[in-house]
């Protein structure tokens, strides 16, 4: 058997711009023929894949599923709005929430590509097969989970296409021993209200440290020259102002705005006949963060 050198892979590579370890694997896998090689990465679509991995996919959907107390959010990405309306796109993204499932609550894009898809193979696999088969890039971009002891998963999906798949996927976890059906209506409500909102976090204590400063030294700069015990005072204020703008227990409650969320979890306790505690969220918008390439005019 031919030795599998580093410049053999590098040849291949640069033949069908597959990864560095399929190419390594195809070599393997053909005793070193670097022809046939090519023919098996082709065979797997793995180099098919690769020459369109550099495309942009900031379309694709958004998919939500609950099993019992837990629940899993994960954004599958594609080059077109058209290909999400796939159904073996959507399919695969239905396998894709079901290995997610299984590893939940710890869910990790890592965890999910190397694990067995449903099928055979692993979910890179699929999704490579995908990618040969529609002939776009596609691209598992995030993934989450949550979990109770007791209570219930709230999930909403906004721009919904099709069951649990959308532009907007959101979970909320109620912890409680409070009446199941009472608490799944609440947690659909507060998932509503978190795709609608867009909270940054939970509560005051989950922002981001480094936010917080900034949006302190804002409202210091804005004030500057004020005596420095008023200004404190105006520095304090307009913090609370600001968690009320971006933190889910302090916003004004979508359904009844007359009351925060956090009023409207308290009073929902006497009817779920228990106490509730929030214990997170998770909120994904399909493409959030992706820079899309600008067409030059």
């Amino acid at each position: 058997m031919a030795e599998i050198t580093a410049a053999l892979v590098k040849d291949l590579r640069e033949k069908t711009g597959a990864g560095m370890m399929d190419c390594k694997n195809a070599l393997t896998a053909t005793a070193g023929d670097i022809e046939a090689a090519i023919d098996w990465l082709r065979k797997k679509g793995l180099a098919k894949a690769a020459k369109k991995s550099g495309r942009v996919a900031a379309e694709g959907l958004v998919g939500v599923a609950v099993q019992a107390n837990l629940g899993v959010v994960v954004e599958l990405n594609s080059e077109t709005d058209f290909v999400a309306r796939n159904d073996d796109f959507q399919a695969l993204l239905r396998g894709v929430l079901a290995v997610a499932l299984d590893h939940a609550p710890d869910v990790t894009v890592e965890k999910i590509t190397g694990s067995h898809y449903p099928g055979g193979g692993t979910v890179n696999d699929a999704i490579a097969n995908s990618i040969a088969t529609i002939g776009e890039n596609m691209t598992l971009r995030r993934a989450a989970g949550l979990h109770v002891h007791e209570g219930a998963i709230g999930h909403y999906v906004h721009g919904q296409i099709a069951d649990g798949l959308g532009r907007i996927g959101v979970l909320v976890a109620l912890e409680s021993k409070g009446e199941h059906a009472a608490l799944a209506a609440l947690g659909r409500q507060i998932a509503m209200h978190i795709a609608a909102a867009s909270p940054a976090g939970l509560d005051a204590s989950s922002l981001d440290p480094a936010t917080v400063e900034r949006e302190k030294k804002v409202l210091a700069e804005k004030n500057a020259g004020k005596p420095e015990n008023v200004l404190a005072k105006i520095v304090e204020s307009g913090l609370k102002t600001y968690y009320k703008e971006v933190c889910l227990v302090d916003q004004a409650f979508v359904i009844d705005p007359s009351k925060s969320v956090a009023q409207a979890v308290k009073e929902a306790e006497k009817t779920v006949g228990a106490p509730i505690t929030l214990k997170g969220f998770v909120r994904y918008q399909l493409g959030d963060g992706i820079e899309k390439p600008t067409e030059e005019v």
